[in-house]
């Protein structure tokens, strides 16, 4: 079956539907187009003409606007927006905003968050954090104000990821003894607070002077009183001996041996590149494989 063909034919007979006097009233000429809209957004989705989809289930969202259908409007705008990642992301970030603004003005605050979310994991593949940090927040706010504490805490900690690797570290190390905190409270998350502790220890070392870091260790252990005796907190400190000393092969020592029963994923990786720069007292190292 021809996809595109039955699309656009759906598509010609909604936009003429648009242009049609109608004795009963404009209400129900925008009833029959968004129907064939719909329909023709759906075969251009199995075509996948992901343009011509997106273009589609636009004119749809702006006929449900016709007929103060904001709910189905903003459904809409996420279709399109659906069908524009596939071909141009900029165009469906600027669907979701749209969907947002329908959302927020019902009251759907964890619907607009989600969508928030979204735009922002679409800037994050592309690779704009500093945008992709906007949507972020925004997103946490909102999952704050609607109590989804959990979809909360993984905005933030998207953020803080993004602050660090932007050396924006005292967002970062706020956010993550934030959430750090918020699990210390939380039974079902108390056990993940030492990670959060260990992200915002790895961004002192990067940015802050030595006594602000042993004084932060501290703190640390007051705020997770497991922290202590953990290994997280045990490698901070030989890190931070390791940087006292100016002791290269102390630090790299340390963080093979960390690595050795934990594997330090990427981030953490290239902070700690950052640290062993500040050891070394060089501004032109290439990074190198830490272990």
């Amino acid at each position: 079956m021809d996809y595109a063909a039955k699309a656009a034919d759906l598509a010609g007979k909604a936009d003429k539907r648009l242009k049609a006097f109608s004795l009963f009233g404009s209400g129900n000429k925008y009833e029959e187009a968004a129907e064939l809209f719909e329909k023709a957004g759906n075969q251009y989705k199995l075509a996948k003409a992901w343009n011509e989809a997106g273009e589609t289930f636009m004119k749809l969202a702006d006929c449900h606007i016709k007929l103060e259908s904001k709910h189905e409007a903003a459904s809409a705008w996420v279709e399109a927006a659906k069908a524009f990642l596939k071909s141009d992301q900029r165009r469906a970030v600027s669907c979701l905003q749209q969907a947002v603004l329908l959302y927020t003005d019902m009251g759907r605050l964890g619907m607009a968050a989600r969508q928030l979310r979204e735009i922002a994991e679409v800037l994050e593949k592309e690779g704009d954090k500093e945008e992709s940090i906007m949507f972020y927040e925004q997103a946490g706010d909102l999952f704050s104000t609607e109590n989804s504490t959990a979809e909360a805490n993984k905005c933030n900690l998207k953020i803080a990821q993004f602050a660090a690797e932007l050396e924006r570290y005292p967002q970062a190390i706020a956010l993550y003894e934030q959430t750090a905190k918020a699990c210390v409270e939380n039974n079902l998350l108390k056990y993940s607070a030492k990670g959060h502790l260990l992200n915002a220890g790895i961004c002192q070392l990067c940015s802050a002077d030595l006594a602000t870091i042993r004084s932060a260790l501290e703190r640390y252990c007051d705020i997770d009183l497991n922290f202590d005796n953990s290994r997280e907190h045990t490698f901070l400190v030989a890190l931070t001996d390791a940087l006292d000393g100016g002791d290269v092969d102390a630090f790299t020592a340390a963080v093979a041996d960390f690595d050795s029963l934990t594997r330090l994923d990427a981030w953490k990786t290239s902070l700690l590149v950052r640290v062993k720069r500040k050891i070394q007292s060089r501004d032109d190292i290439e990074e190198e494989d830490l272990t």
